[in-house]
């Protein structure tokens, strides 16, 4: 027998692996072999994660799918299916994560900890939030005390996130067999008596949100955008015009507002987080305004990095230009 063309059905959903119905069907693609080729490929990531959205408001939710691929083959020779397994189901957790360049194509990235670094920083007497995947970790060790991880198999708890308790100082983070050590953080406790620390939550390249707090100085601005036209403000009945009123008159005026950030010092392999968060597509901030705190989506502006280290640099600091994801005169219609 020979491959002569494949139809695959690609099923995305909520809950456990397997409990799609035909409703969960999202697309079906058919293609034919190339006669060069013993095989057919599909690429499926982009189609699946128009599904996976973010609606982050400090709730830390799993935001993950799964995909059940139900893949049929044609046989060259007699043109139907083949009848030896023919026609296969597969099932994925989907993350909307990325693999850098040098992982190749489709990488497997963490199975434990969703974080790069090893370096964690929160302000003194805060808590905090690691976010690990159910699947790969058996058990967490926060200072001693021990947190074990069950995974019910639903995709709603994949991406668990362990509260870091205020002035935690050492996370160990275990395989499944609770004896293998995966990865081992530092969690530094800054004191900052003079500015105020903003943490910003961002999905990271494993499809997690992950803070990152931003300790030193702040500063806010905005840009206004506006429109003008000559106007015409003769009194033509007494040929006269008001000297109270302009030629040039302004209209559909805006503002952004923007935000310029310091990390203040980070030890070198933070950067990493640092660099996750220019390449993330959705960021949000914990901003305090009028004793009001909510979450507010923000852009990073800065379209550079400059990786630091202690060679170079001695003392690590970021200083990060970010946007908000609105208009400072609300014009939501």
């Amino acid at each position: 027998m020979a491959l002569k063309s494949a139809t695959i059905e690609i099923y995305i959903y909520e809950g456990t692996a397997g409990s799609y119905t035909s409703s969960d069907l999202k697309y079906t693609l058919s293609k034919e072999r190339i006669s060069t080729r013993s095989n057919i490929i599909f690429e499926i990531g982009n189609l699946v994660r128009d599904y996976i959205t973010h609606a982050f408001n400090d709730d830390y939710a799993s935001v993950t799918k799964w995909v059940t691929v139900v893949a049929t083959l044609i046989d060259s020779i007699t043109d139907v299916q083949f009848v030896n397994g023919g026609q296969t189901t597969t099932h994925h957790i989907a993350l909307d994560g990325f693999g850098d360049f040098e992982d190749e194509i489709n990488p497997q990235l963490s199975r434990h900890c969703f974080v790069s670094a090893d370096n964690i920083y929160l302000p003194e007497n805060t808590a905090g939030r690691l976010p690990i995947f159910a699947e790969g970790v058996g058990k967490v060790i926060i200072d001693g005390v021990t947190t074990q991880i069950t995974d019910s198999g639903n995709s709603n708890q994949k991406i668990q996130y362990i509260t870091i308790p205020a002035n935690t100082s050492t996370i160990q983070v275990f395989d499944t067999n609770d004896t293998t050590l995966k990865k081992t953080l530092t969690v530094n406790n800054v004191c900052e008596p003079k500015y105020t620390p903003y943490k910003i939550t961002f999905v990271n390249k494993f499809g997690a949100y992950e803070d990152f707090y931003f300790f030193k100085k702040t500063t806010e601005t905005f840009t206004v955008n506006d429109e003008s036209y000559k106007a015409n403000t003769i009194n033509v009945s007494n040929v006269t015009y008001p000297t109270f009123e302009g030629q040039r008159v302004r209209y559909n005026v805006n503002a952004r507002t923007s935000l310029q950030m310091n990390t203040g010092f980070i030890k070198e392999d933070a950067s990493r987080t640092v660099e996750e968060l220019f390449l993330s597509e959705n960021v949000y901030i914990r901003f305090t305004e009028n004793g009001t705190t909510k979450t507010l989506p923000i852009i990073p502006k800065s379209k550079s990095f400059i990786q630091k280290t202690i060679l170079n640099d001695k003392l690590i600091n970021y200083t990060v230009d970010f946007e908000f994801a609105f208009n400072l005169i609300n014009n939501v219609r």
